[in-house]
């Protein structure tokens, strides 16, 4: 009789990790950076139709790298609770942490209990009233949440964005200064023109719906200012 096969769990987890790790490294990255007015969305995109960036609800928006068909499933979902709990209680019950709680929950069921993971890091942003009401809730292929304050980088490369936006980084930027800053960051040695980026903000001053994303020429404006 031949026994079965056996792997100990420590090893599964770790053989899914390196496996999602690779798939998201594969990838181009994101960051978000919080600006004077707002949170500035910027990723490192070519595709003029498929977006790593989204609007979920009138102050929450979703940033998502990796595989785009499971991330934007992901999107999907969020808009889909966002919109039922705004119709079942009250606009302002819709809240960024509930619902990076929710994607953790998904991400981390599929890791544990699946046989492949979900080769995706998102993001969810929410900007608030007021500058200290704020969030970015960085959500990783594990269902960890990581709650970040100043920005948040998404995706491959993550050590050298991340060093090189805090060399530079400072409270009370402008919009034009958030955005040069995460072009800076995403590119390192290498050139991003405004047709490489995707780069979408949520302003406060935007009235109820904050979710604005902008053109090649407002993004190129804002990296020539």
């Amino acid at each position: 009789m031949t026994m079965p096969y056996y792997v100990a769990p420590e090893q599964v987890m770790k053989d899914r990790a390196d496996y999602a790790r690779k798939g998201i490294a594969r990838g181009r990255a994101m960051v978000a950076v919080r600006y004077d007015d707002g949170i500035a969305l910027v990723a490192e995109n070519t595709s003029s139709t498929l977006r790593k960036i989204s609007e979920i609800y009138d102050r929450i928006a979703f940033g998502g790298v990796g595989r785009y068909n499971e991330f934007d499933q992901l999107r999907v979902a969020g808009v889909r609770a966002a919109d039922l709990k705004g119709y079942q209680y009250s606009r302002d019950d819709v809240d960024a942490r509930s619902l990076a709680n929710q994607y953790a929950q998904i991400l981390g069921q599929v890791f544990t209990h699946e046989m492949k993971p979900l080769e995706v890091e998102i993001l969810v942003a929410e900007v608030g009233y007021e500058a200290d009401g704020d969030q970015l809730f960085h959500i990783l292929y594990d269902g960890t949440v990581m709650d970040e304050r100043a920005f948040s980088v998404l995706g491959g490369d993550a050590e050298a964005i991340t060093a090189r936006i805090k060399d530079r980084f400072a409270p009370g930027l402008t919009l034009a200064q958030a955005v040069g800053l995460a072009r800076a960051a995403l590119a390192g040695d290498r050139t991003l023109d405004a047709a490489g980026l995707e780069v979408a903000v949520l302003e406060r001053s935007n009235g109820r719906r904050c979710f604005r994303r902008l053109s090649d020429a407002e993004v190129g404006a804002l990296l020539g200012a």
